[in-house]
């Protein structure tokens, strides 16, 4: 007797679907082989598993049947408890294959994670199945588990076990406990030391457990393993750089001395001599990368951005239009690019240009929204907010986005009022999005309804504990204010424990402990956020600070700096007003 239809139909699903590769759990982290990597060997292809034999019966086919059209009808409820069932009763490694790939989709993590186990058991050679199990198990964060798993995969294939050492760096890269992690890793590196790949997943588990030391001495052996390891090298950098950019630049220097080809290596020491603001060397290095790849668009995209850096527009606007006729793959960026470049050189109408050749695509409300910018900068600031009102967002999202822009044209145009009352109107609409609980409490302080800027930020700490900028606006509005200056620095320490390299908030600490009488803590806070962003407002504070403390000379040569930049800020000309032009000294 034939099989009935149905039955063929269901056979051809599963076996159609165990053809295909499963999803792999945070597919997102696995590694793609760079240049520095080495290429994978060719490994003997390991035997099929002995599969069961297994007799299609109406029963078994039926529930088969059953669990495929549940997956087909999104019914992931009736799926996967079927498919499972199917897996537990057959140990057919092909059924609880599909069995983890439906229970995976679904988020069903604990199904999925037995499935995987049944498939290996039924096929103990298969690597998939090991990895696959592997993945669920971190996703899980149960590293204890994992062990076994990870060291099986790595003796299973000694052909590729660097290969393997880097995919496992990038499973585990996500989980939280990275104290942890370094410990799994230096077990599984403990047999591979003259591997230069194991030594390295090592680092970079020392790296983000913040053990700097160890990150260095790892990458280090990995590279006397493989002295020409261009991804090793440019992680040293960072290392380096951790406790010194003076080492890292130098490091790289040295690096490049004996691998000139080494393209990214020199891009990273590129954009280090630009952070360091060492421009002509920074320069030498963009005409040695063009002239050796002066057809390749990341390249001549990598050095139109440093160019803008560098504030050389002129560079950055003829790599940019390099970069769009040798098919740079992201065309609609280096037009929002272009249009940034003609910005900065106020050449508006080609800046408008340029933001309005993006027509569609994940650009288009960036080139929307900035292209009402340019119309405001333009003093058409009713065209400007004409233009932002013509967009149909397609989510609240855009519309508190479209919101948010329109209030920040009406700030810059001095037009606080009408600003504070658009958003508060959005407010109503959204009354715990946090983005416009911070913009309305911005807003608010210029209006001086410090009430609600009080009101709107607590809500929005309540809301977002980790929302550094909202304990740091609440604080520094108290500490410029003067008042309650203990309660204004302990919420700018939580700022800064959140965000400890934000120089705004260190900023808001050096004023803080200013109110507070503390001169050099203060100053030491206000330098580094100067140093980190020379901002007017960082600089009227530091300045300030420096005045009181008796350096004038000092205050002067900063104040005067930042005026050449920011001649209309209303915070620098305030400060500079009462000190420079007064000669007084300021009101504490």
């Amino acid at each position: 007797m034939k099989n009935p239809a149905w039955l063929v139909i269901a056979l051809g699903a599963l076996l159609g679907a165990c053809a295909q590769q499963p999803l792999t759990p945070d597919a997102g982290d696995a590694p793609q082989r760079t240049a520095a990597q080495p290429k994978a060997k060719v490994a003997a292809k390991p035997a099929r598993p002995q599969l069961p034999a297994q007799e299609l019966t109406e029963q078994f086919m039926l529930k088969l049947m059953l669990a495929e059209v549940a997956v087909q009808r999104g019914q992931p409820h009736v799926a996967v408890p079927a498919y499972l069932e199917l897996a537990r009763e057959t140990r057919d490694p092909r059924v609880a294959q599909r069995a983890t790939e439906v229970a995976w989709n679904a988020r069903f993590i604990d199904s999925a994670i037995e499935a995987a186990g049944i498939w290996l058991q039924a096929d103990p050679q298969s690597q998939q199945a090991r990895q696959v199990l592997a993945a669920l198990l971190v996703n899980q964060a149960q590293l204890s588990t994992v062990l076994p798993h990870l060291e099986t995969w790595l003796k299973s294939d000694p052909a590729n076990v660097g290969q393997s050492f880097l995919q496992i760096t990038s499973l585990l890269a996500r989980h939280k406990d990275k104290n942890a992690v370094l410990a799994l890793m230096q077990g599984l590196a403990r047999g591979y030391g003259e591997v230069p790949e194991a030594r390295f997943a090592v680092a970079q588990a020392a790296w983000n457990a913040e053990n700097v030391e160890l990150a260095l001495s790892e990458v280090r052996e990995a590279l006397r393993l493989r002295p020409d390891w261009e991804l090793a090298a440019i992680f040293q950098a960072q290392v380096l750089q951790r406790q010194s950019a003076a080492d890292a630049v130098g490091y790289l220097a040295s690096y490049l001395e004996k691998h000139p080809r080494a393209k990214d290596a020199r891009l990273t020491y590129a954009r280090l001599l630009v952070s360091e603001k060492k421009f002509p060397e920074a320069r030498k290095q963009f005409e040695v990368l063009l002239a050796e790849h002066p057809d390749n668009p990341e390249v001549t995209m990598a050095v139109a951005l440093l160019a803008m850096q560098l504030k050389d527009y002129d560079a950055a606007e003829a790599q940019l239009k390099r970069a769009l006729e040798i098919n740079y793959r992201d065309p609609d960026t280096v037009r929002i690019y272009l249009g940034q470049v003609n910005e900065e050189r106020q050449r508006y109408d080609e800046a408008l240009e340029w933001y309005g050749s993006i027509s569609s695509g994940e650009q288009h409300l960036s080139a929307r929204l900035r292209y009402a910018g340019v119309l405001a900068k333009q003093g058409r600031l009713a065209d400007a907010r004409k233009h932002l009102q013509a967009i149909t967002p397609r989510n609240t999202q855009q519309q508190v986005q479209l919101t948010q822009a329109e209030a920040q044209l009406l700030r810059e145009s001095s037009a606080y009022q009408e600003a504070f009352d658009l958003l508060g109107q959005a407010l109503d609409k959204y009354p715990d999005y946090p983005e416009l609980l911070y913009d309305h409490a911005m807003a608010a302080e210029k209006v001086n309804r410090i009430d609600i800027l009080e009101k709107n930020l607590r809500k929005l700490i309540s809301l977002r504990p980790d929302h550094a900028h909202a304990h740091n606006a609440l604080g520094y509005t108290f500490a410029d204010r003067n008042e309650r200056l203990d309660e204004a620095r302990e919420l700018i320490e939580t700022a800064l424990k959140l965000a400890p390299e934000d120089p705004f908030i260190m900023d808001s600490m050096g004023w803080v402990l200013y109110r507070q009488g503390q001169l050099p803590q203060a100053l030491d806070y206000l330098k580094r956020a100067h140093a980190l962003r020379p901002d007017p407002e960082i600089a009227a504070h530091l300045g300030e600070v420096l005045w009181v403390s008796g350096k004038r000379d000092e205050a002067r040569a900063v104040w005067d700096e930042s005026l050449k930049s920011h001649p209309t800020n209303e915070v620098l000309q305030s400060t500079v007003n009462r000190f420079l032009r007064t000669n007084r000294p300021a009101a504490r």
